[in-house]
Formats: structure tokens, sequence, C-alpha cells
């Protein structure tokens, strides 16, 4: 989905901008809807303006020098911050318009965002929202990048560059047919599947580091009869008879709620098995008035969730916090301790 900028700075900015994110002269032409002759020349006026080459013209395609790289962090940032100022003149003008761009992993967060979607649509029905589905490991990327606003994913890898706005836990549990007899247990350890056909994720789901630790505590092979990068098949492999999938309850509250699957909390010894959700931003750069918006419905929904999966036990990753999930407005978190950040200041994180 297309996104509206202020343009308040120079057009080769943004034509240098759009081609350091399509690879090529004629993918940044054609996303930008002009003729490849007219960014070229944009792309030498620079050159020429700062006195280097920009790129390297490869026959592969096009590398960004040194004078390029020291370039586009400078533009990313720049483009951010107009962004910013064309989100407070809207906000000025009473518009409550915008775009907020989220990304995702495939399958697991699609009823949370399709319930903050909607909550959007009836509240400000002239926010525009783009939801990208990557790989874990790209979310960080993306955010740092300017791609997207928000990034909500199951076991982030943490950078400094981004911040935690906010972390709930979830129980990881097997997920299975209603009519198999471990349905009848409230919890169950995970070496008790050691004879079970095993779903795993592919690597592109950051819980598949969490998965193989498990199963090398429990002395299990580290690798699937099936794996999969793909939630809902996963999901159909389960509702086959095919196997037994490790997850949270996130992704497949359908079925649940339909009675189709069973999820069973596991635990490893004697301590319950907990995954943790993320909504990440970027560490320096404010929200958008749109994307705070979002990022506030989103939260919590993720709370209700939480709620919905804790009715027994209030345990989240901070446990001398009493709320449900944690608001973090910019505290980068590592681990299970916080690192003091800057507030950011023009959006009530809660």
């Amino acid at each position: 989905m297309k996104r509206n900028r202020l343009r308040i700075h120079a057009a080769s900015l943004h034509y240098f901008d759009a081609v350091c994110r399509a690879g090529t002269i004629r993918e940044a032409a054609r996303r930008l809807n002009i003729a490849s002759s007219a960014v070229n020349r944009q792309i030498l006026r620079l050159e020429e303006e700062i006195g280097a080459p920009v790129f390297l013209r490869l026959s592969s395609g096009l590398r960004l020098t040194e004078a390029g790289q020291l370039l586009a962090a400078h533009i990313r940032t720049v483009l951010r911050d107009a962004e910013q100022v064309a989100s407070r003149l809207d906000e000025l003008r009473g518009l409550r318009a915008g775009h907020v761009e989220i990304a995702t992993v495939a399958g697991t967060c699609a009823c949370l965002l399709s319930d903050t979607i909607t909550q959007m649509a009836q509240d400000y029905p002239k926010i525009t929202v783009g939801v990208r589905i990557i790989d874990t490991h790209a979310i960080a990327e993306a955010i740092v990048n300017g791609d997207v606003h928000l990034g909500l994913a199951f076991e982030v890898p943490r950078q400094p560059e981004i911040h935690a706005m906010h972390v709930a836990q979830f129980p990881l549990g097997a997920v299975i047919l209603p009519q198999s007899p471990m349905v009848q247990k409230k919890i169950v350890d995970i070496s008790e599947f050691s004879e079970h056909p095993i779903i795993l994720p592919k690597e592109n789901f950051a819980n598949r580091k969490q998965v193989h630790s498990l199963l090398f505590k429990a002395g299990m092979e580290d690798w699937g009869q099936y794996e999969s990068g793909s939630i809902d098949l996963m999901k159909q492999l389960v509702l086959r008879g095919l196997g037994v999938a490790f997850m949270t309850r996130i992704g497949i509250e359908p079925e649940l709620r339909q009675g189709l699957l069973a999820h069973v909390p596991l635990m490893q010894g004697d301590m319950p098995i907990r995954s943790e959700l993320g909504l990440f931003v970027h560490a320096s750069s404010p929200l958008p008035v749109a994307a705070g918006l979002f990022a506030d419905r989103l939260m919590a929904i993720i709370d209700r969730e939480y709620e919905a999966t804790h009715t027994s036990a209030k345990e989240l990753i901070y446990p001398d916090r009493m709320s449900v999930g944690i608001s973090i407005p910019c505290v980068a978190v590592t681990g299970d301790k916080e690192d003091g950040g800057d507030e950011v200041d023009d959006i009530d994180a809660r």
C-alpha cells in the first residue's frame, strides 16, 4: 500500500530512497510511476551535488558506495521526520487521516490484527492500514529502515535500534485433536510427546529456536516428521491427524472456538513454557499519530487475549508489574531487564 509522504524535500532524496529500497532504477521508476530516465537524472544530479558516486553500477545491479550508505542513513531519518510533520499537520487540521504500516508473521497474529483493523475502521475511517507478512528475523530491519511503523511477532530477537512497546507471554502448548487423551490434562510435559509425530515450524518463525531448545532438553530429536513455514498448513496437518504441533493459542483462535482443535499448555520439569509476543517500534523515531492510535487498540486487544488465556494465573514477563501486559513507550527490553531510553513525547502509548 502506498504511503503518502510530505514532499518538503528535494525530489532527488525521494528518488534515491526509492532506488535503495527497490534495488534498481527501473523498479524504482515503476513504483514511483515515472520514467526511468527521470530517476536516473535525479541520481546523477545528487552525485554531482555531493561530489561522489552513491551507487556502484554492477552487472548484477546497484550497490551503495560508502558515501551512498551515509546518505541513505541520513535520508531515512529525514523522511521519517517529514512523516512526523505530515502527521502533526493532519492532527492540527482535525482530519485524523494517515497511514499505518505493520509487519508480522504469516498466520500468527491474523485475529489480533483483524480485530484491531475493524476498530480502526469504525473509529477512524480515513486512516489506511498496510500489513506486511515477512519472516520474524526481518521485522527489526523493516522497522529500522522505515518500511513499517510497527512490528508484531513472537520471540523477536532484540536489537538496540528497536524498542518493545508492549510485551506479553502466552503459554506454549501442544495443538492436538479434541479426541486425544492428552486433552484431559491441564498441563503436559513436552517429553510425553516423544513417541508422537511432531509438526515443527520452519526457521522463518523465531520460536523454532525456542522449540529446538525444549526438544534438546527433553532428549527428543530436533526435527519433525513434518516442517512448515506456514501456520495454516501446520493447523491443517493437525486437523488431519498427522501429528502434534507446538504453538500458542494466538493464530488458532477460530479452530479452538469451533472445537476443531485443542490446546494443552506445555511444561518442562515443573516449569510452564511460555512464548513472548511483542509489539515493536523504532527506538529513536516517535510514532505518527495514526500509528499511535493503531498501537493503542492493538495493545488493548493483546491484553484481552492475555486475560482470556491467563484466567487462573497472572504471570507476566515482569512479575513485579501488576498490569496485564506491559506498555513500554520507549524502553529497550533486553532479556528480562529494562534499559532506560528517551520518552516518546508525542504519543500516549496507553
